[in-house]
């Protein structure tokens, strides 16, 4: 009676419990479970039903409630899902990537391990924004600890989208097993500074310029950042996959250009550790 997105397949709504043993029957590890075609039931009646199916199935798979962020289920998600589309769907330019991660940023006090803000797949590789665009792009996705998913075509994907999709250190930022969402710390004009604690007294910091036509300069400081106050660190930038020589105290300040970012992991020096 009910149809996919697509309205071409049947839809699951009414038929869980059958169709959540015939996805474990076929090795699927992740559910999204659209809002298309409800038949006007509710979120918290369709979400809860679908759970319960797919946790007596017999095989772990994540389950993503993609109910497009209507009923704010950042609220409510977590009992009944691992994550959750906090925004309505992306499309591959500027101004609606940076718009599903404002929309994200708002509940990141909700994501925990086991529970995370979705703002929508990933359009790196589409063709609709820049390079330096996407870098943005997947940066923001990491540090807000996203789920990574990957809405190009992998089988014809350049180099370039390759190198950003598969940027091991950028993906272990998102990954951490400490498992906080990154935060805007400071917004001055078009540029903005976003940060998260990591494992290790280590914390990822992304300086954003959000400016279409001018360089900024971007300036992070300890306090906004959650650093005690005359900590020494060393910053690997995790997009030139190097560490830098000098090492920062209080603050570390970079130019960067129109729509793009510099993303870092600040670790404390040792001998302070000690």
């Amino acid at each position: 009676r009910y149809k996919t997105c697509a309205k071409a397949q049947p839809g699951s709504l009414g038929h869980e419990e059958q169709d959540a043993k015939t996805f474990a029957s076929w090795g699927i590890d992740y559910l999204k479970y659209d809002n298309c075609n409800n038949g006007d039931t509710k979120p918290l009646q369709r979400y809860p039903d679908m759970s319960k199916a797919l946790m007596q199935a017999g095989r772990p798979i994540f389950f993503n409630l993609c109910e497009w962020g209507d009923m704010h289920p950042a609220r409510w998600g977590a009992a009944y899902g691992n994550s959750w589309r906090t925004t309505n769907d992306i499309e591959d330019t500027w101004d609606s990537m940076t718009s599903m991660a404002d929309q994200n940023e708002v509940w990141a006090e909700y994501a925990r391990p086991g529970g995370w803000n979705d703002p929508d797949m990933l359009e790196v590789g589409n063709g609709g924004m820049t390079n330096d665009e996407y870098i943005v792009h997947f940066s923001i996705w990491a540090i807000s600890k996203a789920p990574l998913i990957i809405g190009c075509d992998v089988r014809h994907m350049s180099q370039d989208t390759y190198d950003i999709l598969a940027n091991k250190e950028v993906i272990a930022v998102n990954q951490d097993p400490l498992g906080v969402q990154g935060k805007k710390v400071r917004m001055e004009g078009s540029s903005e500074i976003w940060a998260a604690p990591l494992t290790g007294y280590r914390t990822a910091v992304l300086l954003l310029n959000r400016h279409a036509k001018d360089e900024a300069q971007i300036t992070a400081h300890w306090d906004d950042i959650g650093l005690p106050a005359g900590t020494a660190v060393d910053a690997r930038d995790l997009w030139l996959h190097k560490t830098l020589d000098t090492k920062f105290t209080d603050k570390m300040s970079f130019n960067v250009t129109p729509h793009a970012a510099r993303m870092f992991v600040l670790t404390p020096l040792k001998s302070q550790m000690d």
